[in-house]
């Protein structure tokens, strides 16, 4: 079973959408090979990665493109075998004029609606507030979010550059009003920072499942803090060897965040920058990472359980397991 916790929607752009949408919007060097421009070439760090994902946002200029990318994004995981997907994404930076944070998070849960519709697989969206903008930019971004609970919905995040921004304290009122309302509650944490960042993630923003985490395994007090709190990691191993948070595959974390007992999903973060899927990912926890097949059952089940997903889509994905 094939359970995508960890996805960006700005990391997804078909290019030959890319192509067409350049085009429409007339941007410059429209015509330009977008699957190469929007492509890793090496790995490097959290900053550079995140200026490669940037170079998407100029596509995202209007609801009928972002309800495109949205259902282009639930189809490719569904063609992918996934069985269910959180599609998560930064809303505050595709605001335009005339084009504000509801109409923006409206067009992406409408798009994701209709690719459900389509495949059949269950999917959510995942808000996201970001590191760089300001408190009251993400308390926008948060009541917006809230707004939209059980309409689509299911989630609030903080991502970003926590290398440059790693300061917690500022999104608490943010995560407040996201988790009043409802919604599941992730952070990107301890991916570019140590892994003391996690702990304060949960004590500060209340969350329960932590994005990346990869250097929590670094700090044994963290480590078991972690455990202690119950905390879920989403792990997204090609993407932290370009993000310059572990240095090989073989060097990722995620069996020794198991190990510690604390429960492993599985993403694939900014798969169109990366060039990998979550089943290519699944096949690195696998051959890579020493998953057995009784890890990866249980893998599926923790992602089950703790997944953003409405009861009924949660029963039916057990009863499958």
């Amino acid at each position: 079973m094939l359970i995508n916790l960890h996805t960006h929607l700005e990391g997804r752009i078909r290019p030959a959408t890319a192509g067409e949408l350049a085009v429409q919007l007339g941007l410059p060097d429209a015509r330009r090979d977008w699957g190469r421009a929007l492509e890793l070439d090496v790995p490097a760090d959290l900053t550079v990665y995140l200026q490669k994902v940037a170079a998407s946002y100029p596509f995202f200029a209007n609801a009928e493109a972002l309800r495109r990318i949205s259902r282009e994004a639930v189809e490719d995981a569904a063609a992918d075998g996934e069985d269910y997907l959180e599609l998560r994404f930064g809303p505050a930076t595709h605001v335009r004029d005339g084009f504000d944070l509801d109409a923006v998070i409206a067009a992406v849960c409408d798009g994701v609606a209709d690719g459900v519709a389509e495949t059949g697989m269950p999917a959510g969206v995942v808000v996201a507030a970001l590191r760089h903008h300001d408190a009251d930019t993400n308390e926008r971004v948060a009541r917006a979010a809230a707004r939209r609970a059980g309409r689509g919905v299911v989630g609030f995040d903080l991502a970003g550059d926590e290398l440059l921004f790693p300061a917690l304290r500022p999104f608490v009122d943010s995560f407040a009003i996201a988790g009043a309302a409802g919604l599941g509650l992730t952070c990107h944490a301890a991916e570019a920072a140590p892994g003391s960042a996690a702990v304060a993630a949960s004590r500060l923003l209340g969350v329960s499942r932590i994005g990346h985490g990869a250097h929590i395994v670094d700090d044994d007090a963290a480590l078991a803090q972690v455990v202690d709190a119950g905390l879920a990691v989403e792990v997204c191993p090609s993407s932290n060897v370009f993000t310059g948070a572990i240095a090989t595959l073989d060097a990722h974390p995620a069996a020794r965040l198991r190990a510690a007992g604390i429960p492993v999903v599985l993403g694939d973060d900014n798969p169109r920058q990366t060039g990998s899927l979550l089943s290519a990912e699944d096949a690195i926890m696998r051959s890579r990472l020493g998953f057995d097949a009784a890890d990866m059952v249980r893998l599926a089940a923790d992602s089950v359980r703790v997944a953003f997903m409405e009861d009924a889509t949660r029963k039916a994905l057990h009863a499958r397991l």
